[in-house]
Order: structure tokens, then C-alpha cells, then sequence
């Protein structure tokens, strides 16, 4: 048991608290989960250890139970995508006061659970980054609009006193400035220590991205600089590690270059193709629009491979910038990567930092400075 382990189990003993209650989106069996369900899930698991009963509700997912214990914690999943956020507020109001919970997280995917209206008490609310200019990419025309409003203008006003927790300090200064809120606290997220160097590098340049295949995480600009990287890197290749509704929308645009011999669109593959996919990789990159943090570049980091990215708030974080990796302009992106892929000591110096970097990130710190902030929070 590492030390912020015990710390953990010890404050949970002397807290009062035994029973939390969590309300997401979606959780890791759903088809588009992401890093946010990844990090619900190394926390949960860790606050259950320590000795509190965790019940988390989602929204309901197609052919899975709508029950499961999984690391510990009870999952109850009911109502449909959108559903589940009416849902959780009319349960919130009107529990019955014996079952009422000794503290709520809120994960704020987006859309707002709006607990500060139903549940009086110990609270915290996790808000990896602001959605923004996602609402009109996913949910074009007025339902956008409508998303953009809420979380702008409606919903910031309930949260005024509630501790918010996120991921970067980036992502903090920009949900100061666009949404308006000021109790902010940066927890930065962990990395399994399944991530680690070994194995062998590819013979040739390989560049691994990974994330959902969705408009938010701009692959199509991605393919277009893995493109521009090609010419000047004829033996480099490319995997993109992921599924989405964009799948057969990216092969298409992979097919018009020509390039499905050298680009490929695994899918999902199992934590230990991943592994192995980002020790032999040479380097990651991704050219998302809005990230918390970025937890496969950290991942990929432990495993002495560095990024090169798009900056953006949760990127500045993730990358230690000319140390475990470099920050770009889109524009700049496929310049950037094929001088790294071309530079043998530069590449060998990036490779070393990204993995001192990777070092001071746990899991275990960040559940104990999370459940700190509950206590925190009447």
C-alpha cells in the first residue's frame, strides 16, 4: 500500500463519511467512454478500498446490465442518454432522507447535473474542461445552441460556492474566464503503472494516436498532417487507436490518399496492445480541440515516448513543453513531428524527460487530494 493509500484510508475513517453518491454521464462499458469515465473509475475504485460505499449512477447502455459492482463500487445504470439528467435531479429532490447520502460527486461531462439545487451537504463537482465550441461540432443548429447556454449562462450561477475540481492548470484558467467560476482546485490525473518502458522501439518511425473517433478530436486534421509528415518521412507510419461514429468518414478520407498501407484505424484493441503500442512507438501526437488533460500522452510518456501535440488548454499540462514534448500550432504540427522523427538526439533527449515527467503523476495522490476537497465543501 503506497503512503497517500494509507492517508486516504485513515481520512476516510476519522471523516464521518461512508456512503457518496455519484452522478455521470456514462460510465467505462459504454461505447463512448473516454478519459472521463477513465478517471472516474481510478478514483472510484481507490475511495472504495479506503472503506466508503460508492454508488454511481449513468445513463442505461445497450446489451449490459443495469446493475454491476465493478472494482468495489455499485454502478446503476437507467433512463437513456439524455434522460439520465432530468432523472438524477427529480430523484435528488425528492429522496427519502434516510437514504440520502453522507456526500455527491457530480461529474460535469458537459451537461449539468445541477447539485447544488438538489442535494444539501458535502459536495464536490468534476469539471475536466469546457465543452464550448464541442456543442455546435456534436449537436449542430438550435440543441447546440441550447447546450452552449446551459453551460455558459444557466448553470455557472448554481455553482458559485461549490468546490469544482479539474484536471490542469490551464483548464482552470479557462473555465475562470469563460464560465465565470472561481472556487477551482487542480487535481492532476494519475497513470497506471502498467505504463512502462520496454520491449523494442519500431524499426521505422511510428506516431500513435488515441481517442474517440469523434469531431472534437480533429483526426481529419490529424490524417491531413500524418499526410504532409509522410512526404518528408517516406517510411514513417501511423496508428490512430479508437472508435466512433466518424470510423467510416476517416477511412474514406484515409482511402482518397491512398494511404491504408501506412495509416491504419485498429479500433479498440486491449490494454496490453496499447502498451505495447506506445513502447514501440516513436512518438504521440493529437490535434484535439478540447482536452482536460490528455491521459494517453501521460500514458505514453511512462513508457519514454514524448508528444507532439496542439496547444491547447490540458495539452499545457499533459506536456512538459520542449522537455517530454512539444506544444504546437495546428499549422505547425506536421513540420513539428517530422523534425523530431528526423533528429535522432533530439528525439533521445524528449524520451527522457517524457518519462521523469511521467513520474510524479499517481493515482493515488489524486484520490486523496480529491476526497480532501469533499471535506472541504458543506
Amino acid at each position: 500500500m503506497s503512503r497517500e493509500s494509507q492517508m486516504l484510508q485513515e481520512l476516510v475513517q476519522s471523516s464521518g463519511i461512508r456512503k457518496v453518491n455519484v452522478v455521470a454521464w456514462r460510465d467505462l462499458d459504454d461505447p463512448e467512454a473516454g478519459g472521463s469515465e477513465l478517471h472516474a473509475d481510478e478514483i472510484l475504485r481507490r475511495w472504495a478500498a479506503a472503506g466508503l460505499v460508492i454508488e454511481s449512477r449513468t445513463s442505461a447502455v445497450a446489451g449490459y446490465s443495469s446493475r454491476i459492482e465493478r472494482h468495489g463500487y455499485t454502478i446503476n445504470r437507467r433512463g437513456g442518454r439524455y434522460q439520465i439528467f432530468p432523472d438524477a435531479i427529480f430523484r435528488g429532490l425528492f429522496s427519502r432522507r434516510a437514504n440520502r447520502p453522507d456526500a455527491v460527486v457530480e461529474i460535469w461531462n458537459g451537461m449539468p447535473f445541477f447539485s447544488p439545487i438538489w442535494y444539501r451537504g458535502r459536495r464536490l463537482v468534476l469539471l475536466h474542461h469546457v465543452h464550448g465550441e464541442m456543442w455546435q461540432m456534436t449537436l449542430p443548429g438550435l440543441l447546440g445552441r441550447v447546450g452552449w447556454i446551459i453551460e455558459h449562462w444557466l448553470a455557472p450561477p448554481f455553482y458559485r460556492r461549490t468546490t469544482i475540481a479539474t484536471l490542469s492548470n490551464s483548464s482552470r484558467d479557462e473555465i475562470k474566464e469563460r464560465m465565470h467560476l472561481h472556487r477551482i482546485e487542480v487535481v492532476p490525473p494519475g497513470i497506471s503503472t502498467t505504463f512502462l518502458p520496454g520491449g523494442e522501439r519500431s524499426a521505422s518511425p511510428l506516431v500513435v494516436a488515441v481517442g474517440r473517433l469523434v469531431p472534437v478530436k480533429r483526426f481529419d486534421l490529424l490524417i491531413e498532417s500524418f499526410i504532409e509528415v509522410r512526404k518528408a518521412v517516406p517510411s514513417a507510419t501511423f496508428v490512430i487507436v479508437g472508435d466512433g461514429y466518424l470510423r467510416t468518414e476517416l477511412e474514406e478520407l484515409i482511402a482518397s490518399h491512398a494511404a491504408q498501407n501506412w495509416i491504419s484505424l485498429p479500433g479498440r484493441i486491449t490494454d496490453e496492445e496499447l502498451l505495447s503500442l506506445y513502447q514501440r512507438a516513436w512518438l504521440v501526437s493529437s490535434a484535439s480541440l478540447r482536452e482536460g488533460w490528455g491521459m494517453s500522452l501521460t500514458e505514453a510518456a511512462a513508457c519514454g515516448t514524448p508528444s507532439v501535440v496542439v496547444d491547447i488548454a490540458g495539452h499545457r499540462d499533459a506536456v512538459d513543453h520542449g522537455h517530454s514534448g512539444l506544444l504546437v500550432d495546428k499549422t505547425e504540427l506536421a513540420m513539428a513531428i517530422s523534425n523530431v522523427l528526423r533528429d535522432d538526439g533530439m528525439l533521445e533527449r524528449l524520451r527522457l524527460c517524457a518519462f521523469r515527467h511521467a513520474q510524479i503523476f499517481t493515482w493515488d495522490s489524486a484520490a486523496l487530494d480529491l476526497f480532501r476537497l469533499i471535506l472541504k465543501n458543506r
